[in-house]
């Protein structure tokens, strides 16, 4: 028996859109067609969610920067709720789940409102309980958590969190290193497993949101128990934004599928009666002295 449930693929389009609608729509598609379960972008009110700290101090890569000041780049790459309505439709339209973060307590109220499958939690809000708290007793959905730039003692107040009766049949806890691109040897991968270990049994399950480059890691990580596999999602590299360098293209979100899904149908034991296929080659080949 199967002790493998089948992949879950999020193409995580985030704000690469660069905040223009028509785009956000061809990434959709593009995502559709490679053959994702989900895309999710982002949602956030720079207003309320970048710390006053670095409101007003430009961007610290100004490669990558749509405004004067890092408060203006995040303005520049938002889309309002009224687009995020229209997206969620439209992926209903063609067959692929929508989805998005959440990092403030406005965009959360108006994201709850839209009813999506699950809503994410970014790493740099995981220890926000106000908006944490909100969604846990205000949105029925599932609530997908990310762990990147996470202290031990961080995780322990999440993982306490996560046992409270009216979520933790709602949750799906991410692995993550936030690096952008992520190095091979910081993707700690067996962090993986000892999240399954923890959680075998309970309803909680386990993802991984994959900042590095390739896509060996994430099909390791399928078979180390992540059941959620979500990588950024760009339809060209040369694209000027953060992101970019860590994201998939096309043909590489494609072939993270099918490998994925080429792997679930490999995880399995072999049956006591050999089968018709194998058994011709046995009585062709087989050598019994």
């Amino acid at each position: 028996m199967k002790n493998y449930t089948k992949p879950k693929v999020i193409a995580e389009i985030g704000c690469c859109h660069l905040g223009k609608f028509d785009r956000a729509k061809e990434l959709i598609s593009l995502a559709k067609l490679c053959g994702a379960d989900y895309v999710k972008l982002q949602k956030r009110y720079p207003d309320e969610s970048v710390p006053e700290s670095i409101k007003h101090k430009p961007h610290p890569n100004q490669m990558f920067a749509y405004g004067d000041t890092y408060l203006e780049h995040r303005q520049n790459l938002e889309l309002p709720i009224e687009d995020h309505v229209k997206l969620k439709a439209y992926c209903e339209e063609i067959g692929i789940g929508y989805s998005t973060s959440v990092w403030d307590m406005t965009s959360a109220r108006e994201v709850v409102a839209m009813n999506p499958d699950f809503i994410k939690v970014p790493s740099a809000c995981n220890q926000d309980w106000e908006m944490m708290n909100y969604l846990r007793d205000s949105y029925r959905g599932d609530l997908h958590l990310s762990t990147g730039m996470t202290t031990a003692e961080e995780m322990s107040e999440l993982c306490a969190w996560i046992a409270h009766k009216n979520v933790k049949e709602r949750v799906v806890l991410y692995h993550c290193t936030s690096k952008y691109p992520c190095p091979f040897e910081d993707l700690h991968l067996l962090e993986i497993e000892s999240l399954s270990v923890r959680y075998r049994g309970s309803p909680i399950r386990i993802g991984f949101s994959n900042h590095g480059k390739g896509i060996a890691a994430d099909v390791a990580a399928y078979t180390l128990g992540a059941e959620w596999i979500e990588r950024h999602f760009i339809d060209d590299r040369m694209v000027r934004h953060t992101d970019a360098s860590a994201s998939l293209e096309p043909q590489g979100l494609s072939k993270l599928v099918r490998d994925l899904n080429a792997v679930y149908r490999a995880l399995d034991h072999r049956p006591a009666q050999m089968d018709a296929d194998e058994q011709a080659q046995r009585d062709k080949l087989k050598v019994i002295k």
